[in-house]
């Protein structure tokens, strides 16, 4: 459990706050390239780590994110004419660039300088594998752009989405850290029932022997290894044959995660702060030698409506219809009676409220993850408080060969070398890409 104190400073990400310092010290997703479509197309709002801001594409197709209010007297900038590489407020025709910059201020005298005097808030941005992401931080940090394999890649090898969640950040990532639940809230009833074949053997499971072991084996063992950037962990079964079975998922600070994959996993989830109640649950992933045909690749609620923006996904799921749950299917055929993975996860970290008070839960042994979780954001962001640099921003890490795995292994295979240069499958798909 947390105190109040630490629950707080996890949960709170405004302007000011501890752990908002912390994650403006990131590139930070905004909102998917998709959502400003062509150049000089419609102003976008967003809402980021608590600040309201408008997002722009200019003729030339840079982004712009600039603060919503008008440097002149506040009106909202997401009614501005976007046009020639500036966006233009309606109220008395300021004209602002991707910068930040005045380039015109038609209600003045022509001789004025005034408008060399005058900024908007804006914050730099970088389009990569789908997304705009931003940096909310102070100039002088802003460290370069973390490439987790988006951006030398042509548009058929990425895909990227987002769904918004009205729940806090912290534990809607709790979930993705959490490789016990999947025995449970992701359950078909008749998954103990399903037919093992030759694959349970040390090497690279089958989904059959997948889905076997962890219907039958729902103590998972749980071991972590630090790393740079934040931590790998492993939830350990037993196959009915009596082997170690392993899937290892990721953290990255501070709000990235990759979970388990047969048998190398390149999707990135990250649970994006909107603000201290809602989050975007926004991922990406890469495929470079086999292209997105499999959509089994994204965790996408099955009910869903069409997106007028490809891939904003659009709930039909919600806590206002109890998330579509429907109790005959829950004694028939599935654990919840809720359609599909991602609705699931919705409707068990939604229903927790908003914000959920930490200090009245029990945690056990397969919470080992989430713990670490939340200590390495609570201790970063005091050490940043203390002048300590965050953990993570080393730009001479290979942030592109981030994966992670799910295996059976050997007698005397560790699987901390999984997704490694110790790993003969990791780097046949590192000599794939080099190709």
């Amino acid at each position: 459990m947390l105190s109040h104190e630490d629950n707080e400073l996890l949960t709170r990400v405004g302007p000011g706050t501890p752990m908002g310092h912390l994650m403006r010290r990131y590139w930070t997703p905004a909102l998917l390239s998709a959502e400003l479509p062509n150049p000089d197309s419609d102003p976008v709002r967003v809402r980021l780590l608590g600040e309201d801001l408008i997002a722009f594409r200019d003729t030339n197709g840079a982004v712009g994110l600039l603060a919503n209010a008008c440097p002149h007297r506040g009106a909202s900038l997401f009614f501005g004419r976007n046009e020639e590489c500036g966006l233009r407020c309606v109220y008395h025709g300021w004209k602002f660039d991707v910068t930040g910059a005045c380039v015109d201020m038609p209600n003045e005298p022509a001789e004025s300088n005034f408008r060399h005097k005058v900024t908007a808030t804006a914050y730099p941005t970088h389009e990569s594998g789908g997304i705009v992401w931003a940096y909310l931080g102070p100039k002088e940090h802003q460290p370069p752009f973390r490439d987790f394999g988006t951006e030398s890649l042509p548009r058929d090898q990425w895909r990227a989405s987002k769904q918004l969640s009205y729940c806090n950040y912290a534990q809607a990532m709790e979930g993705n850290l959490d490789t016990a639940h999947i025995s449970f809230l992701h359950r078909n009833l008749r998954d103990a029932t399903t037919q093992p074949d030759d694959a349970d053997r040390p090497g690279y499971p089958s989904a059959a022997i997948s889905t076997l072991t962890r219907s039958v084996d729902r103590e998972p063992r749980i071991e972590l290894e630090s790393t740079s950037y934040g931590f790998r962990y492993v939830g350990i079964r037993t196959t009915p044959n009596g082997y170690r079975h392993v899937r290892m998922s990721v953290f990255v600070m501070p709000i990235a995660t990759f979970v388990s994959a047969i048998p190398l996993g390149s999707q990135c989830l990250m649970m994006v702060p909107i603000d201290d109640e809602h989050c975007w649950r926004l991922g990406f992933a890469t495929h470079p030698s086999t292209g997105l045909s499999a959509a089994s690749q994204f965790t996408r609620p099955v009910a869903a409506a069409s997106a007028a923006v490809p891939g904003v996904i659009v709930r039909t799921a919600l806590p206002e219809n109890d998330y579509l749950i429907d109790r005959q299917a829950q004694r028939s055929e599935s654990y919840t009676g809720i359609q599909g993975i991602g609705s699931q996860d919705l409707a068990v970290t939604e229903s927790m409220g908003a914000i959920y008070s930490r200090g009245q839960e029990h945690l056990g042994t397969t919470d080992a993850a989430i713990i670490r979780m939340r200590q390495q954001l609570i201790r970063a962001a005091t050490d940043l408080q203390r002048g300590v640099e965050p953990p993570g921003l080393d730009p001479r890490y290979p942030y592109d060969e981030i994966r992670s795995a799910e295996k059976i292994l050997a007698s005397d295979e560790d699987w901390r070398q999984l997704a490694t240069r110790d790993d003969e499958s990791f780097v046949r798909e590192l000599q794939g890409l080099a190709r």
